[in-house]
């Protein structure tokens, strides 16, 4: 397995691939009602267009058609975007936040060609209420730092992947130090509420470095799989079930 750093947004060629700092865990669920509103109103439309995109870039030509699994879901944004983006497919975010759930509906409510396309499933991991049925992609964001135990989400990954199962996983980057994480919120977080500068903050302290990923791939029999810094805050692993 091979850890890369792209060209894009990297403050130093090593950036990212070691640190000094120690994980700090944060709540693995967002259940509180007001809490979930803020996530689900901030201004993710420049990051989720990007996955979709980077999606397109790190598996070229392939028009998914299908079953997609979203682990992690939240409100359901990148399970609309994905479904909009792949009209041959469907698409379970699974969730373990009741609040997130729920906003996740009320929008699928609302939603137009998607909404028929789409559907969400209130379930902590392992053992949410996953269908056992055959997946072309197992996408997640924003899930990996959220979890005590890594191990959760590669595990559910081997569970529900099958031969060729696209996998694309997206997640922060913990920085080198305390420093480094403030000036992330202050760039980044500026105009959002002082819950979400907060958030953002304990999430950074929570993520892992590539080598960290790397050693939980292994683990999980995923080592097949590549592990890529994106930006100067984020991850991605990505590649296809052997």
């Amino acid at each position: 397995m091979t850890v890369v750093v792209s060209d894009c947004a990297i403050a130093t060629p090593s950036y990212g691939l070691v640190t000094d700092m120690q994980r700090v865990t944060e709540p693995e669920l967002m259940n509180d009602p007001s809490h979930a509103q803020a996530y689900a109103r901030a201004d993710f439309e420049a990051a989720h267009s990007r996955i979709v995109e980077q999606f397109g870039v790190y598996f070229p030509g392939v028009e998914l058609a299908g079953n997609i699994l979203d682990l992690g879901c939240g409100p359901g944004d990148i399970s609309f975007r994905f479904a909009a983006r792949f009209p041959g497919s469907t698409v379970t975010g699974i969730d373990g936040a009741a609040a997130m759930i729920e906003l996740a509906n009320l929008r699928r409510a609302q939603e137009g060609a998607t909404a028929g396309r789409v559907s969400f499933i209130e379930g902590v991991l392992p053992g949410a209420a996953i269908p056992r049925i055959p997946y072309v992609a197992i996408i997640s964001n924003s899930l990996l730092h959220h979890l005590h135990d890594p191990g959760v989400l590669w595990n559910s990954i081997t569970r529900y992947a099958s031969a060729g199962t696209r996998i694309f996983v997206a997640d922060l980057l913990r920085p080198p130090g305390t420093a480094e994480a403030r000036r992330l919120v202050d760039e980044y977080a500026e105009g959002e509420p002082e819950i979400l500068q907060r958030d953002f903050y304990n999430s950074l302290l929570a993520a892992f470095e590539p080598r960290e990923v790397e050693a939980q791939l292994v683990a999980a029999g995923l080592d097949g799989l590549s592990v890529e810094v994106i930006s100067d805050r984020h991850l991605l692993v990505h590649g296809s079930r052997d």
